[in-house]
């Protein structure tokens, strides 16, 4: 409804939004060389990095939480050992 695109339009203009974008969309204007990929400049005069494949990016987040977990778990299937062995508890590290 009109009433929720208003709400949204003043939520990013009080965000900042709007004018970070009018000043990327006048800066591509005023390039006098226009680049090949519109998107790339915006994304670049933005900040955000191009060229990011964010899926393989998630899948070695996963990969390295997973490895994470399993250095936990042998931490603490050493140290219960070390313990065993010695038959005093094994110092934090």
């Amino acid at each position: 409804s009109g009433e929720v695109k208003e709400g949204f339009r003043r939520y990013l203009e009080r965000s900042g939004v709007i004018d970070a974008l009018t000043k990327v969309l006048v800066g591509l204007y005023e390039e006098p060389e226009k680049p090949m990929n519109a998107l790339d400049f915006v994304k670049m005069t933005l900040g955000a990095p191009t060229g990011v494949d964010v899926e393989a990016l998630k899948a070695e987040n996963d990969q390295l939480r997973d490895k994470n977990d399993q250095m936990t778990q042998k931490i603490v299937e050493l140290t219960k050992k070390i313990e065993s062995l010695t038959g005093a508890p094994a110092a934090d590290s």
